[in-house]
């Protein structure tokens, strides 16, 4: 299963005109998105508030990661504050990967933000955890908060926000997009070898571990005839054939 390290800002000092700071917000919104984010399956590292872009880049780097999002807002240059708009989906230009992800963010992104022509994909090396990851990037601007609109906006709709951006991931990954639901426990129960543990619900998928007859595992969701499931600590697809819930 893929596996995300999620950058949101820690740009304490950046403030919204309706209160709070690109910091505080940034994470509320990365906290929206965890139930999501394991609901479908998506591991996850977090930078926290008290480290920097830089060390967020370093951490990123020191794992391996599918995917690298950065969460941020943005403000209008001097002398045109509170007057732009807009959604900023920021790539690396040399990465196809990065591009991709940038342009499914966008479109999806264009179906919930109120003025879906200013919600634009552009390439960049000027950004730090663009130009300096090992993982493909995307680096987001959601909206100005200088802007009385759109910060009101990102306020009002984080929750949705949230669910779009992981809906996103989940297109760019390749893994149905899942809503979150109570775990369950299950047992498995095969006649013949060992049960495969899947990246993706296919039986074309590569096979993440082998659960033997009678292993426990953690249901953790449902896609038509497979469970998401949690076992040992790896997490995947299995036939739902297979598994008997306790």
């Amino acid at each position: 299963m893929p596996i995300l390290y999620l950058s949101p800002s820690t740009q304490e000092n950046n403030y919204y005109v309706n209160g709070g700071t690109e910091e505080e917000n940034m994470n509320l919104l990365a906290d929206r998105m965890v139930p999501y984010l394991d609901a479908s399956g998506i591991r996850i590292s977090r930078n926290t508030p008290s480290m920097t872009a830089a060390s967020s880049i370093a951490a990123s780097n020191a794992g391996n990661y599918d995917l690298h999002l950065a969460l941020h807002s943005n403000a209008a240059p001097e002398g045109r504050y509170g007057q732009a708009r807009g959604i900023l989906v920021f790539h690396y230009p040399g990465s196809a990967q990065g591009k991709r992800a940038a342009e499914i963010f966008a479109e999806n992104l264009k179906a919930i933000y109120p003025l879906p022509d200013k919600v634009r994909v552009e390439p960049t090396t000027a950004i730090g955890e663009v130009r300096r990851v090992r993982a493909p990037s995307v680096f987001l601007e959601i909206g100005y908060h200088d802007n009385p609109d759109d910060a009101a906006w990102i306020k009002n709709n984080m929750g949705e926000i949230a669910r779009v951006l992981v809906l996103s991931l989940a297109e760019y990954f390749g893994i149905p997009f899942l809503t979150p639901v109570p775990a369950r426990s299950g047992m498995v129960d095969v006649e013949h070898g060992p049960l495969n543990v899947r990246a993706r619900p296919s039986t074309q998928a590569p096979v993440l571990a082998q659960a033997p007859d009678g292993a426990e595992l953690t249901v953790l969701n449902q896609w038509e005839n497979w469970y998401l499931v949690n076992y040992k600590g790896t997490i995947g697809y299995v036939s739902r054939d297979y598994v008997t819930l306790n």
